[in-house]
């Protein structure tokens, strides 16, 4: 029944075997690999069942499975288990080698199974076979299709990092980057670490001019630039393949907002190769093209550092080797060279700012300011920089570099050339009129302050002249030469020439010009009145106001209304009162309420001082109608105090109830209480009565306790038991009325704002009630007995106290005549404590 395949042994070698191998518990497994020598579940419970025997025995039994069934090579644990027992034991030991064959024997069968390859690579690497480990790798790559290679490489670069000859791993390093270019940075890692410089800076070169190239790392373009820079630039002795200066001028092309660093880069680089003179020419021709303030800084501080190195430098060798003449003279010159650099850093800076925007007007100025002390620096830079500005594209003022051009000609005494500098700029396209304007001011100005007044004149007169081609002032279509006529600063500056240097008729020229031009402001109508009224054309200064209020609208209009009103009634008063009138009617015809006050109450002066009393009074009520609602209370208060001392209080009657009906609650409030202690004064008590009673339908008792209080001491000196009573009900009517008005909210908060005067009875109405009326009872009988003990009893019973009833007399009479009176006062104080049942 045995496997032809297998070759019977002789029966005493078999015993022999027998003896030696086996034992009787290995019957069964052997006679069931005999009947199925092809079933890998029969031989893997034969060799489960000889774990635990001598390792010779199993590897045996593993070698006979092995050689019936080749597909036992895929299992891991069968060389597992081979490595297991060669742990620990020297790489010279020959089972290292036994397991070497076993690994060769299966690849015979596995070749294409990356899994073997791994594990005989790894084992022959931990056996430090350098070569031999190497050709393991390469033979595994060679039978390994190239879609399995990505498992095998990082175990070889890992061995080949591992090595002490980096030519090796250099080779294999560039056999790989064949397979995987992106992993470019790992091999520039490498070569830098093993100080093959020249190599790794070849590779980042190539590294960075690859546009698809993507840095695994995560790193930009620009970053693997600066990396080269740095290698190349701190390396030049290691470094000799690649031409380093242009490498950084082509990064200085590509990375324009990184030239700081760049700039830097390649000045180091020449430091570093000891060519200081072209180091020194790199950083001059960095500061003078960098467009940036960062950048600039970076240059600049680098130079002073390498300077500063240079002198350090020279002193260190001078103090060795001793004096010498040429040592110095090249010293001071190190030094002064410093010295010229710091001093030129702000110069320097500015022509920065300046490349960035050669149309600043502003750092022109400061330009001009640095070359202080240097009179042909600074004309070359005023020309320059009216040269190079466009007015168009300007930050700033560009008029005020010509005029500072002029005004130095003018400080050193150069009139003439300050004049041509304004002719020329007269000429300039500037982008406002303004600019243009404020040239032709300054070129006049300069003529008065050398006290020639008839060349200011002449160029003042010049600039307002008539152009051939008119244009609008607001037409940027146009030059600002055709437009600068209707410009109101250079007629202003006209007109006050005129005014000083001028006629009579010439200056009224200039005013009348300018109103024609419809340019003037408010302000030159006034101006103009004026001027005409000291020379005491006064009909003429009217005029001016008469057309200076057809030029313009409310409230432009204002105040040349109140100038022309004020000069008319100083000046004729009541002799031409009914054109006066006609003047303030047309004043106050679409006149704003903002501005209606002055006029009414100009208006109503006028009437009272040389018109009627009762025009004045209905200007005054026109005048409470025609103001704003903030002003009207003032108005009626200014109307009732005129009203009174023209016709007296009793005419001021209807002004009160107008006023309250007009006015909002908080005013008229005001308003009765005024017009009710005029009443009382006057004896009218009822009317004051009626007063009170008309006024507490608007005041809530919680929020106007000072209305209710006036009212209840006006009934006490006026007023009997019946008028107190009635004072009291309305009051609770009142605020029973204000109880269901408001929201909750509001009631909430009100409630909250008495609380805080800490009352009993608004804590809890219901509940304390009794205990807060017992309170007050108490406190009315001592003050009842302290009245009794002060005062004498009246014989007679007064019910109705007149006005002129002495405030005491009332409250010892009251206590005589009306025993209850304890009762009013716990009314009046639960009136004013208490909560309202309603």
């Amino acid at each position: 029944q045995q496997n032809s395949s297998i070759k019977p042994w002789p029966t005493k070698q078999r015993l022999l075997f027998i003896n030696d191998f086996f034992e009787d518990d290995d019957l069964p497994y052997e006679e069931e690999i005999i009947r199925n020598p092809y079933s890998v579940k029969c031989w893997m419970r034969y060799i489960e069942h000889k774990q635990n025997a001598q390792k010779s025995v199993l590897n045996m039994i593993y070698e006979r499975a092995l050689k019936e069934l080749p597909a036992l090579c895929l299992k891991p644990k069968i060389h597992l288990e081979r490595r297991k027992q060669v742990k620990g034991k020297c790489v010279t030991d020959p089972a290292y080698e036994e397991v070497n064959n076993c690994h060769e024997r299966a690849l015979v069968f596995m070749h294409k199974m990356p899994r073997i390859w791994i594990d005989y690579c790894q084992f022959m690497v931990s056996q430090c076979k350098i070569t031999r480990s190497r050709r393991t790798f390469d033979r595994a790559l060679r039978a390994l299709p190239i879609t399995q290679h990505p498992r095998i490489w990082p175990l070889y670069l890992r061995f080949a990092h591992n090595l002490p000859l980096p030519e090796t791993a250099i080779r294999v390093y560039r056999r790989y980057l064949k397979l995987s270019p992106e992993n470019a940075e790992e091999y520039i890692d490498y070569l830098r670490s093993v100080g093959r410089l020249d190599e790794a800076a070849i590779r980042l070169a190539a590294v960075v001019n690859d546009e698809n190239f993507v840095s695994k790392e995560g790193k930009s373009n620009y970053q693997l630039w600066h990396e080269l820079c740095d290698l190349i630039s701190q390396n030049p002795d290691k470094v000799t393949s690649l031409n380093v200066g242009a490498i950084i001028r082509g990064g200085l092309t590509r990375f324009t907002d990184q030239l700081g660093k760049l700039w830097c880069s390649l000045a180091d680089y020449y430091i570093r190769s000891g060519h200081f003179e072209k180091a020194r020419d790199v950083y001059e021709e960095a500061i003078l093209t960098v467009v940036t303030v960062r950048d600039f800084t970076q240059v600049f501080d680098s130079y002073a550092q390498f300077e500063e190195s240079m002198i350090a430098a020279k002193m260190e060798t001078t103090s060795e080797l001793g004096q010498d003449e040429d040592g110095d003279i090249d010293l001071e010159l190190r030094l002064a060279r410093f010295e010229l650099l710091i001093t030129r850093r702000p110069l320097l800076l500015n022509s920065v700012l300046l490349r960035q925007n050669p149309h600043n007007v502003h750092e022109w100025h400061k330009r001009v300011k640095l070359y202080e002390g240097q009179p042909r620096q600074i004309i070359n830079t005023y020309t320059e920089a009216v040269q190079t500005i466009d007015p168009m594209k300007a930050t700033g003022k560009p008029h005020t570099l010509w005029v500072s051009f002029a005004r130095f000609y003018e400080d050193n005494e150069q009139l003439d050339d300050a004049r041509t500098i304004f002719e020329k700029a007269t000429k300039v396209n500037y982008k406002q009129v303004d600019d243009l304007a404020a040239v032709w001011c300054e070129y006049g100005e300069m003529e008065l302050r050398h006290e020639n007044y008839d060349q200011a004149l002449r160029i003042l007169r010049k600039a307002t002249a008539i152009p051939a081609r008119k244009a609008e002032y607001f037409d940027s279509s146009e030059p600002v030469q055709n437009r600068v006529y209707k410009s109101l600063k250079v007629w202003s500056m006209l007109a006050d020439l005129e005014e000083s240097l001028g006629t009579f008729q010439s200056t009224k020229a200039v005013y009348d010009r300018i109103i024609d031009l419809r340019i003037a402001t408010p302000q030159i109508i006034i101006n103009y009145a004026m001027f005409l009224e000291e020379h005491n054309y006064f009909e003429d200064s009217f005029k001016a106001y008469e057309r200076g209020i057809a030029l313009f609208k409310w409230p432009n209009v204002h105040d040349i209304w109140n100038t022309y009103l004020t000069k008319f009634i100083d000046r004729y008063g009541g002799k031409k009162l009914e054109r006066a009138r006609d003047l303030f009617e047309q004043a106050l015809d679409r006149c704003p309420a903002k501005y209606a006050k002055t006029i009414y109450l100009l208006y109503a002066k006028l009437e009272e001082e040389y018109g009627l009393a009762r025009h004045a009074m209905a200007v005054y009520e026109r005048a409470t109608a025609a103001v704003e609602p903030e002003e009207q209370h003032q108005m009626f208060n200014i109307y009732i105090k005129r009203a009174a001392e023209i016709y007296g209080v009793t005419h001021t009657r209807a002004i009160y109830q107008k006023a309250i009906e007009v006015l909002p609650d908080e005013h008229a409030r005001d308003m009765c209480l005024r017009f009710a202690d005029m009443e009382s004064k006057l004896g009218e008590i009822d009317r004051a009565r009626a007063i009170y009673s008309y006024c507490s339908q608007i005041c809530d008792p919680r929020l106007t306790a000072h209305f209710w209080q006036t009212w209840k001491e006006f009934e006490i000196r006026h007023g009997n038991e019946d008028t107190i009573r009635e004072m009291l009900r309305i009051k609770r009517s009142v605020q029973a009325t204000y109880n269901t008005q408001v929201n909750f909210m509001s009631s909430q908060m009100l409630k909250a704002t008495i609380n805080a005067t800490g009352t009993v009875s608004d804590l809890a109405p219901g509940q304390s009630g009794v205990d807060d009326m017992k309170m007050l009872e108490q406190k009315a009988q001592q003050l009842a007995a302290e009245a009794e003990q002060d005062k004498p009893k009246p014989k007679d019973k007064i019910l109705f106290v007149r006005s002129d009833t002495s405030r005491s007399e009332l409250a010892e009479l009251a206590k005589q005549a009306n025993p209850d009176e304890i009762d009013i006062d716990d009314e009046d104080e639960d009136a004013e404590d208490g909560e309202p049942d309603g």
